[in-house]
């Protein structure tokens, strides 16, 4: 099995769901396709949706929600 890694575009603040009371885009196990969000980051108050960008039946995130992340971090890996 292959896997593929998601990375942070740019540093900021990463949130799992598009608000507190709401459940995460995508939770570790889930399949995505390549366009689905499966999070949100934030830098000074600006938000970009982050789509996972590949197709893959699982996925398993290594940052939790409202952690900080840097440019180039792995945020989740995707198993093909």
């Amino acid at each position: 099995m292959s896997k593929t890694e998601i990375r942070s575009p740019l540093p900021g603040t990463f949130y799992r769901s598009p608000a507190p009371d709401v459940p995460p885009f995508k939770a570790d196990g889930d399949s995505v396709a390549a366009p689905d969000t499966i999070g949100i980051i934030e830098v000074m108050k600006t938000f970009q949706e982050l789509s996972a960008g590949v197709e893959g039946k699982a996925i398993r995130f290594l940052v939790d929600n409202e952690e900080p992340v840097m440019a180039g971090q792995v945020i989740a890996e995707v198993e093909a």
